[in-house]
């Protein structure tokens, strides 16, 4: 008699990785193993641990936990209060107490009953925990912008690719009908050759107290710091204010890069590559205080066809926040407050089945839990989400010393220009340089 051959979910996606599947690749997966018929058994939910549940890490927790497929089981903060305070909130969801918290991201890692990470730390802890995840084999959804620098951000797509793990960008613009839709317009064509692109963000501003006391004693700050270099604990440091700091994020600009100057390359045809030139024109720095990121900025992006894409301060492009591209029959801006064009006639085009049709998202989460279970490319993957990034990572750079310079999409690295080069990568505390 043949042996009944049975196979949950977990057993299913832990294969797929040690077989090193491509993940651009469709797989085929019988429904009753995910649990598509009828309600999803617990063994069969994808399991998630949410490692940094402050601000926009609990907003994305809330989102999974809405998800009947996926159950989160652990928390990780190293705040006690976040990490509580997130453990309330499953546990609530759940109608039990099962939901374990942990202030150390390793301990969630070394458990082999966990699927999928979703990681909402500051930008300096993105590269190292998200690396780590990929060598323990589980899938990660990630916040914006992907990466803290250039070189860490390659070594996570190098990673995702190795392990063969699935990776979510938080991007989520690309899940919207409307940002989708004005890519296609400019993808097909509707505003003639494009030769500018300009991409508003949003203006800095300066600020931070520097009167340095002790850390809270429920926070680990040390681990907090982390990889970065050691400063003294202040209040407006750390949790939301980490992002106006260059050891911790990259401003406003960095902070948004992820989203209009994601969607400035998808409408663009640029996804995948970079820029050929990398030029400054100006930028505004605090002279005082704690924070220290450029609060007004613009620079100057080349491609290889010649498309110039302008990276500026809303205040210093024309339509302000959003992503415009400017062809020679036209342009198309969106933004999450507005869609406008020239001809207006396009606002009503409809894009036909045999043209450029982008990739559809049911929603960024769902997406995500989707392509865990499909092994599929998500929307927002990781080379795709390092490309964006890295648009900020060397305006950044032109900005900080002053001066264009050429860059090589190709090989990743900037020519006759050392001091440049040597800001593509960051040194590491340790003993947190695994890179």
């Amino acid at each position: 008699m043949a042996r009944k051959l049975s196979v949950n979910r977990r057993e299913f996606l832990k294969g797929v990785a040690a077989a090193g599947a491509v993940l651009a690749l469709p797989t085929i997966v019988p429904a009753s193993a995910l649990g598509a018929e009828g309600k999803v058994a617990p063994s069969n939910r994808i399991t998630m641990a949410c490692v940094g549940v402050g601000g926009q890490g609990s907003g994305n927790m809330n989102e999974f936990l809405g998800q009947s497929d996926c159950q989160v089981v652990a928390v990780c903060d190293v705040d006690k209060g976040h990490a509580n305070g997130a453990k309330g909130t499953v546990d609530k969801r759940y109608s039990n107490a099962d939901c374990k918290a942990y202030a150390d991201f390793r301990e969630v890692l070394a458990r082999d009953d966990i699927d999928t990470m979703s990681l909402g730390t500051p930008d300096h802890w993105h590269a190292i925990p998200a690396i780590l995840a990929a060598r323990s084999g589980k899938d990660v959804y990630g916040e914006k912008p992907f990466s803290h620098d250039l070189r860490e951000g390659r070594a996570m797509v190098n990673a995702m690719k190795q392990y063969g793990r699935v990776w979510q960008t938080g991007s989520w613009q690309r899940s919207d009908g409307r940002f989708r839709f004005a890519c296609e317009l400019v993808r097909n064509g509707r505003i003639g050759k494009v030769h500018t692109v300009e991409v508003g963000l949003p203006t800095g501003s300066p600020g931070g107290s520097e009167q340095f006391t002790d850390p809270p004693p429920d926070m680990d700050y040390n681990f907090w710091v982390g990889p970065s270099p050691w400063a003294p604990y202040s209040p407006d440091r750390t949790h939301w204010n980490w992002r106006w700091q260059l050891d911790y994020g990259g401003g406003q600009m960095m902070d948004w890069i992820g989203h209009h100057g994601d969607i400035a390359q998808w409408g663009n045809g640029t996804e995948y590559t970079g820029p050929v030139e990398v030029e400054p024109v100006n930028a505004e720095w605090p002279k005082e205080g704690l924070w220290n990121a450029p609060t007004s900025y613009k620079f100057i992006c080349t491609f290889a066809d010649g498309v110039k894409m302008i990276i500026a301060n809303d205040r210093q492009v024309s339509k302000g926040m959003g992503a415009k591209w400017i062809g020679d029959k036209g342009w198309v801006w969106v933004d999450r407050g507005g869609f406008d064009a020239e001809p207006r006639t396009l606002l009503k085009d409809t894009i036909r089945p045999d043209e450029i049709n982008l990739y559809r998202s049911p929603g960024h989460h769902r997406n995500f839990l989707d392509c865990v279970k499909s092994r599929r490319l998500t929307i927002t993957p990781a080379e795709v989400a390092h490309r964006s990034a890295s648009l900020g990572h060397l305006g950044l750079i032109a900005l900080q010393v002053g001066r264009k310079f050429k860059w090589n999409p190709e090989t990743e690295e900037i020519a006759g220009d050392p001091t440049a080069a040597s800001m593509l990568g960051r040194a590491k505390r340790e003993p947190w340089n695994i890179l």
